[in-house]
């Protein structure tokens, strides 16, 4: 006797394969991962439920970010960001960062940039055999510092640079230094 398998539909198939994307690149950071479609929509389906507090600079995302059943929040409550080209580093001083009980009461920021030109980054942390050197770019100045101020590990964010269709993941536990 066979046993019955659930079909998922392509919208879930595409959530999941952008969860999967997400997850690997937490667990490698500065490892470049394929989403199955550019843009935030994807992610959005992959990490937005009704538990979710999320701020969005993109009025046009709203719409999903609702029919996921999430609540829409000011930036310093959000659990999720999706802040699209950031043009200041303002925002980074009022994130959620958790606490030394609950670092992963931290905030997740999704930003737009350009991976693999611009400035080059040592890495290095968990998930990192030794450092991995990245390029990025499209971020604002003195993001990188701004990110060191503000991070007190095991507080912090997890950051997931999206570019088109490949994003890569900083987690909070990962040093970043500008070479």
């Amino acid at each position: 006797m066979s046993a019955a398998c659930p079909e998922f539909s392509p919208q879930e198939q595409r959530a999941n394969a952008a969860f999967d994307a997400l997850l690997k690149s937490l667990a490698r950071p500065g490892m470049v991962h394929q989403l199955p479609e550019a843009g935030e929509t994807c992610l959005i389906d992959a990490l937005i439920d009704r538990e979710c507090r999320v701020y969005s600079a993109d009025p046009l995302l709203l719409p999903q970010i609702m029919r996921c059943g999430a609540e829409i929040a000011d930036a310093p409550q959000a659990d999720h960001l999706f802040l699209g080209r950031l043009s200041s580093v303002d925002m980074l001083n009022s994130l959620r960062l958790g606490s030394d009980l609950y670092p992963d009461e931290g905030a997740t920021l999704i930003v737009r940039a350009k991976l693999g030109e611009g400035a080059a980054l040592c890495l290095k942390g968990p998930g990192i055999n030794g450092s991995e050197t990245v390029q990025v770019s499209g971020l604002p100045e003195g993001f990188w510092a701004t990110r060191r101020a503000v991070m007190r590990y095991p507080m912090g964010f997890e950051l997931i640079l999206l570019d088109a269709d490949r994003l890569m993941a900083i987690p909070r536990s990962t040093d970043v230094e500008e070479i």
